[in-house]
This record gives structure tokens, sequence and C-alpha cells, in this order.
């Protein structure tokens, strides 16, 4: 998949892998951290934990419509659709599997779809996962020192593929294959700016073709409101020239999650990230900072490079009528290759809040619209699920 087609629906709108969940990423295991809880669970609880996971009942859907502001490309509408489920009305173990589809909209121009799903067989012995994207991205990249405050529009058109299949291998671990493809057309927007200098891969149809894996392992019974448990994520992409692709480089990406349940209203999460890629990447494959919930605060485009690192933190607490508050904070920041001047490295703080409400009672599943702050000014998003 082209990496920058996926900042359509995972960077600039937050919301639709959550849905459309190539890339999910909550889960919920309700219990309490205090020391009442962790002496005599209460009924209450083992009540909703196998309401959740009782399989058999009927699905929920979850509809959006979400309207977004970004910098990046503009203000418009999010449609999202998703449908949660069990395949097997006798499988009381896998969780609840997911299809969905989403839209783009904006002002700017930019215009896009996906459809994907995560299904869970077998008595979670195998997870598939599957989404497709199309689109055109009206976007920016931005200057470097000298040419710091300048900016270069672009438009970049394509559509892109990605299929895993993974199985239980021990100790909650699924480990298994994965493709990506995808194709793109990059130009340049007209423009008045003429002090930027054009990529060379403007004006150019790329071609991008990987073979990689991906190694997962879930603590968290129910992936959409979080409040225990881990998630750890590694995945790697080789994309060569031998399968297609236009471009020969990897691509290495590792996330950990955890969270703590402070009372049956208050939830403490953790996130850490890191992204690194080798080979020659195309700039629009390095590890983009703002793409998606990584930190929050930043335009997707305004920093990349070929390593990346963020760690935060978000307090989450439920209030009456399906409401919800959060408050988080991180750090994190973009640095080059060895062979690459130091200077282009950048420390990159942020901080903000956020409202939920709950669409999916049955689910826990909230939507989410957060304000963040970041070195270089503010952010405002939404989307459907946590951010981590």
């Amino acid at each position: 998949m082209v990496p920058i087609l996926v900042w359509v629906l995972l960077a600039c709108a937050s919301s639709v892998w959550l849905i459309v969940p190539a890339v999910a990423q909550e889960t919920e295991k309700v219990e309490s951290a205090t020391v009442a809880d962790q002496a005599a669970p209460t009924a209450k609880k083992e009540e909703q934990t196998k309401k959740e996971k009782k399989p058999g009942r009927q699905g929920s859907f979850v509809v959006a419509p979400l309207p977004i502001y970004s910098p990046a490309i503009g203000t418009g509408v999010v449609p999202v659709l998703g449908y949660i489920f069990h395949l097997s009305p006798k499988d009381t173990l896998s969780p609840p599997s997911v299809i969905g589809a989403a839209g783009l909209i904006t002002n700017n121009g930019t215009l896009g779809f996906g459809v994907g799903g995560e299904l869970y067989l077998k008595e979670d012995t195998y997870e598939i996962r599957s989404g497709y994207v199309h689109g055109n991205i009206n976007y920016n990249i931005y200057g470097e020192d000298i040419l710091a405050g300048l900016k270069l529009p672009l438009t970049q058109t394509g559509e892109g593929f990605l299929g895993e299949f993974l199985r239980r291998i021990g100790w909650k671990f699924f480990l298994g294959p994965r493709f990506i493809t995808g194709r793109s057309l990059l130009t340049v927007r007209p423009n008045n700016d003429t002090s930027f200098p054009i990529p060379p891969e403007v004006g150019l149809h790329t071609n991008l073709t990987a073979l990689g894996a991906r190694l997962t392992r879930d603590t968290r019974p129910n992936r959409f409101y979080p409040v225990s448990g881990t998630y750890f994520n590694f995945t790697s992409d080789f994309f060569a020239q031998g399968l297609g692709s236009k471009y020969s480089f990897e691509s290495f990406r590792t996330e950990f999650d955890k969270y703590w349940s402070l009372s049956p209203k208050q939830v403490v999460a953790y996130d850490a990230y890191f992204c690194a890629t080798s080979g020659s990447p195309p700039f629009y494959a390095k590890c983009a900072y703002g793409t998606s919930n990584e930190l929050r605060g930043y335009i997707a485009g305004q920093y990349f490079d070929r390593y990346m690192m963020t760690t935060q933190a978000e307090y989450r607490l439920v209030l009456p009528k399906r409401f919800g508050l959060v408050a988080f904070g991180g750090l994190g920041g973009v640095v080059p290759g060895a062979s690459e001047l130091p200077q282009n490295s950048h420390f990159l703080p942020s901080g903000g809040g956020g409202l939920r409400f709950e669409l999916s009672t049955r689910y826990h599943v909230n939507l989410r619209a957060d304000i963040a702050q970041g070195v270089t000014g503010h952010t405002f998003s939404m989307g459907v699920g946590e951010a981590f």
C-alpha cells in the first residue's frame, strides 16, 4: 500500500482503520486494579465480560459521519460504517470480528475511500486482515533548515491493498505473512512559490510492492475500549524491485500499549511507538509524524525521516449519559540516518484533551474528538475508537 494513501484514511481522518481494522488497535478487559477488586472480583464485572464475549448474539453497527478539520488536507467529512460480530455462534474464544468502510471528502479537493475487515476464526487460532484504499490526496511537504517555512503543494492519486494471515503460535502470540501493493501518481499542484526544490519523484508513476511479516500479542479481550492488559505489534515490510516495486527498501514498525484501571470509570493508557526505514525509500515512505495517533498536535507531512520514536500517556474518564473526557501528553521526534545531517533531527512534545461519546454501548466504541498542541501549532481531530 503506497504509504501516503494511508494518510487519507488513517493519518488525516484518524478513523477508518479503527473500524476498517487493518491496523485496529483497541481492546478492553473489564477488571479493576483496586485492592478490593483484586481480592474479590465482582459479579457485575464477570457478567459484563460474558456479555461482551458471548457469541451467537446479533452484531452491532457503528455509524458515524465525522466532520474533520486538518491543516494538511482541509475541512470535510468522513462517513464511517462498521459492523462488529462473531463469525460462529459456537466459538466462545475468538474476539468479535469487524468489517467496515469509510470515505473522505474535503474542501481542498481530497477524495478517498477504504474498505476492509478483521476476522477471527477457529477459537482464536487464526486472524485474517485485509484492506483496500483508493483516493487522491492534496497535501504539502515542508522545508528544512534554510528552507524552513516553505511548503510544496502536492497531489498524489492511487490505490493500495494490504492482506495478512496470522496463526497463534503460543503465549497469545500470533505470527504470519503480509502482502502490500500499491500504485500512485505524484504531481505538483499549481502554485506561485518556485523557491522550494521539487523532489525527483514528482510527476512520476510509482509502484510499491512488499512481502513482510507481523508478530503481535494481545492480552485484552475486548479491543474497543481497553481498561487493562497489554498490546504488542511488530511489522516488517520488504519492498523490492524483484516484486515489481520501483524502490527497494525496508520498513519496520513496533508498538507497545499498556492499560491500568484506576476505578470502574478511570483508565490510564500508555503507548510507545518506533518506526525505521532503510535502503532507498521515496520521501513519502519514510516515517511521517502526525499521520496517525503516535502523537497528536502535528500536521501530517511536516516532519518525516528515516527514524521516528514517540511515547505518550492518556487519562480517560467515563461520564454519565455516555460521555467521557481524556487528557494526554507525550514526547517524540524524527531522526535522520547516520549518513545524513544530524541538525535535521526534531524533538517534538505534544499535549491536549478531548471529549468522548459512546456510539456502541455493547462494545463501548467511542466517538473521539481531540484538540492537541505541538511546538508549531495545534490540531483538531475526530475518529471512531480510542487513539491507542
